[in-house]
């Protein structure tokens, strides 16, 4: 599993999973408030608009990508095959030094360990390369396999935000969980796989 950028070639790739994942994803997909008036980007639009924020230090939007086979013929990054989301966003600096992180597989890969898998490599850089002090993943309370997630990477919950995003078509609370830098001197994906034995 890497994490790397997406693609503009990987437009049809992207929407096919997109739409083979819609029944396992979209109770949990952002939307827009209908007073907002605007419709989901296309995907170079989309794409564009991401690729921008990552420029302006606001996002790091990483593709979740799978070599099939690896470890025995491991092939360049590029060559990797989409297999889901992962984005860093809201990024602060100043003071604050934070972000917030999420992410959707394709439904084959789940519960393979990819997901926290990911979630640790994107922490380690935000706090490594980027020093970043907090970083925060909410959840909506109904969404188990989320909730498994950072349970699995050791978050620590911080409480429930009451109606805090639009989510599948209306505000819907959210479970709080964050880590910050010093919870994890040596590393969270370190202390994953310590976890895993």
């Amino acid at each position: 599993m890497v994490l790397r950028p997406i693609s503009r070639h990987e437009e049809l790739i992207w929407e096919g999973l997109r739409a083979a994942n819609y029944q396992w994803t979209h109770e949990w997909d952002a939307t827009e408030p209908p007073e907002v008036k605007a419709r989901p980007l296309p995907f170079p639009s989309w794409l564009k608009w991401t690729e921008k924020q990552a420029r302006a230090g606001r996002a790091l939007p990483f593709g979740l990508a799978h070599d099939p086979d690896w470890p025995s013929e491991p092939r360049p990054i590029r060559h990797t095959r989409l297999i889901g989301q992962l984005s860093v966003a809201g990024i602060v600096e100043g003071s604050a030094r934070s972000a917030a992180i999420g992410y959707w597989i394709d439904r084959q890969y789940a519960g393979r360990g990819i997901v926290p898998t990911a979630v640790a490599l994107a922490c380690d850089y935000c706090w490594q390369v980027m020093r970043l002090h907090r970083i925060e993943i909410s959840i909506r309370p109904e969404n188990g396999r989320s909730l498994r997630v950072v349970e699995k990477l050791g978050f620590r919950e911080e409480g429930l935000r009451p109606r805090f995003l639009h989510i599948n078509g209306d505000w819907r609370d959210h479970r709080v969980f964050a880590l910050n830098a010093e919870e994890v001197p040596n590393g969270l994906l370190n202390r994953y796989l310590a976890s895993r034995g």
